[in-house]
């Protein structure tokens, strides 16, 4: 899959685009999908939250294991959210054109 993106990239570097504007449209996809991520995860912690809550209710006691993944990988892909936004306020701040980073 490295090769892949690999060539692409390539590719788009030889029709002459613009080497910054390709990473600052990888980095807002990146970030899309980083978010989308973080939006599932979380929807399913409060689901989680919800059906233990009326376990609770019920006096049945259920091992809860999707919770805890689903937090670690919830502060992972923040901190990556955190960094894709570094890198491209990086950009910003390097003199990228404007219509790229909006």
């Amino acid at each position: 899959m490295e090769n892949a993106a690999a060539d692409r990239v390539a590719v788009r570097l030889d029709e002459g685009n613009d080497p910054t504007g390709l990473i600052v449209t990888d980095l807002v996809a990146l970030i899309g999908h980083v978010q989308a991520s973080l939006r599932l995860i979380e929807a399913v912690i409060a689901r989680e939250a919800v059906l233990a809550e009326r376990q609770a209710d019920t006096d049945i006691v259920v091992r809860d294991n999707v919770t805890p993944r689903g937090l670690t990988a919830s502060t992972a892909l923040k901190a990556c959210d955190a960094g894709l936004g570094a890198a491209l306020d990086r950009l910003h701040d390097s003199g990228a054109p404007a219509r790229l980073l909006n």
